[in-house]
């Protein structure tokens, strides 16, 4: 009897062993504060790397597994102002791609680094443009396939508003250029937007191209825009998209099954109410239009969402699609947040408010522009500005709906929160930890008038669970979850606020 509690007690001991979460914080910087631009790199080398630029300070933080700080590295050593720095992380080392202007040129410019923050090349150029003012926005984009093996940095010229100069360099995973074209966007409309720019793992560039109407408030004329390598021109195809009334459209790479999803929630006439989920995949193998599927949120579906006691007919009128998460066999995920704003001066900031924005693609300056810019659409957040009036933000439940690869709905559920930040939305949204057998949705919650760092996971069956509060928790620190960055299998790091510092937090779950 007494072998089986002992038995029975290290199988006790090593589930929670094995389940248990840990966190680890960084010591506060002095120099680091909320003010703090940063870049969660990741894990390189055995180290833990962070960017963090600090009034044109540019520097790399280098932290061991416990995230004690190891050393801080000037890596602007010539103390130019980097209007931009992207890095693409490998397991020993990773490429900083970086961009400053000199007298009348920019340079965008790559240096390979070592996880302990060493420069293992010397500065490669890889493009100049020569501009006619102080660049303050960066005018190339880094976009880098899944797998890592393929690198594109490009840029675009829309001084002709109906026709865009794309130029398009890509590189192999040791920034050696296999491919480098000038070619042409037809604009045929001033309403004319692009969704944001991918690369899968064969090096072609993926977008969509499509129409705003209304004065932005909805979304026609759907395009898939390819770029393949060594291809001398864009190819356009037509999704036949026609005149659905589309909301914000998403799109996502399927690199096992070469695939295109594109996904938006969608309406029945403008300015109406959300009906339900849109979403249409093309196939590469096939050049063609693989399926395409309407589905009407039922009663059920919109309770979930709101509450039994919502209107259930606008349940959906505040929810924007976050995430789009692939799977293996085919299928996927969407995953959709609702948010919203309100003001003493107002009524809720509604969706149609920040959609009818001008054209956020165009730059007032030499006609270049980023599309990365600007806060893309699908985030109400600081995309407007409250007249002086105190703005309240707003983020409550999330929906996670799963589709197997017909298109056909396997499940839905919620993942129950609610939200809200006065003159900042720095604390509310979430993050998400894909463990492989399960996604865990981290936020901040008040519990007993502290914010608190809540963990709830939803696994392949749909069924949410609440997880216990983690261990370490320090109520002076504040956690910004949906700036966290999963940087392993089993691991996060997450910027924090602790007092008027910016501390980071690594969680290994």
């Amino acid at each position: 009897m007494n072998k089986l509690i002992l038995i029975t007690l290290a199988s006790v001991a090593l589930f929670f062993s094995t389940t248990a979460q840990k966190i680890s914080y960084t010591d506060p910087d002095k120099d680091d504060s909320k003010r703090t631009d940063f870049d969660i790199i990741g894990k390189v080398g055995g180290n833990y790397l962070i960017f963090k630029n600090n009034r044109n300070k540019d520097a790399l933080s280098v932290y061991t597994g416990d995230m004690k700080l190891i050393e801080k590295i000037n890596i602007n050593q010539n103390s130019q102002k980097w209007i931009n720095v992207d890095f693409i992380p490998y397991a020993d080392n990773a490429w900083m791609i970086y961009q400053y202007q000199q007298k009348s040129i920019l340079y965008c410019m790559a240096i390979k680094i070592d996880g302990n923050g060493k420069m293992l090349t010397k500065p490669i150029e890889l493009d100049t443009t020569r501009i006619g003012f102080a660049a303050d926005n960066k005018i190339y984009t880094t976009i880098y396939s899944d797998d890592k093996q393929k690198i594109m940095v490009f840029k675009i010229n829309s001084k002709n508003q109906k026709n865009f100069v794309f130029t398009t360099m890509l590189f192999d995973d040791q920034l050696q250029l296999k491919d480098r074209r000038q070619l042409n966007m037809p604009m045929e409309e001033r309403n004319d937007y692009f969704t944001d720019f991918l690369l899968d793992n064969d090096g072609a560039m993926v977008f969509g191209k499509y129409v705003r109407k209304g004065g932005g408030d909805y979304i026609t004329n759907l395009s898939l825009v390819t770029k393949t390598p060594e291809s001398a021109d864009f190819v356009i195809h037509d999704m036949k998209t026609g005149d659905r009334v589309l909301d914000d459209i998403k799109i996502k790479i399927d690199n096992t099954n070469r695939r295109y999803l594109f996904s938006s929630l969608y309406y029945r006439q403008k300015r109406g109410n959300i009906e339900g989920l849109y979403t249409i995949t093309w196939d590469r193998s096939s050049s063609a239009i693989f399926q395409e599927r309407l589905l009407p949120f039922t009663d059920e579906l919109r309770s979930q969402a709101k509450g039994p006691d919502a209107n259930l007919r606008i349940a959906f009128n505040d929810y924007y699609i976050k995430n789009i998460i692939i799977k293996k066999d085919g299928g996927y995920l969407i995953i959709a947040e609702s948010q919203y704003t309100t003001s003493r001066g107002g009524g809720p900031f509604n969706r149609w408010d920040y959609m009818g924005f001008n054209n956020p693609w165009m730059s007032p300056y030499n006609y270049y522009y980023s599309p990365y810019g600007y806060n893309s659409f699908g985030n109400p957040y600081n995309r407007w500005g409250s007249g002086g009036q105190p703005t309240r933000y707003h983020s409550e439940n999330v929906v996670i709906m799963s589709f197997n690869k017909s298109d056909t709905l396997q499940w839905s559920n919620v993942v129950a929160k609610s939200q809200y930040d006065d003159q900042s939305d720095l604390m509310i949204s979430h993050q998400i930890m894909n463990t492989g057998g399960e996604l865990h949705f981290l936020f901040n919650l008040y519990e007993r008038r502290a914010l608190l760092l809540n963990d709830q996971s939803i696994g392949s069956d749909g069924k949410v669970v609440r997880n216990p509060t983690f261990k370490n928790l320090n109520r002076d620190i504040e956690f910004m979850a949906r700036y966290g960055k999963q940087i392993s299998a089993k691991s996060m790091i997450m910027p924090c606020q602790f007092r008027n510092y910016l501390i980071f937090a690594k969680i290994d779950f």
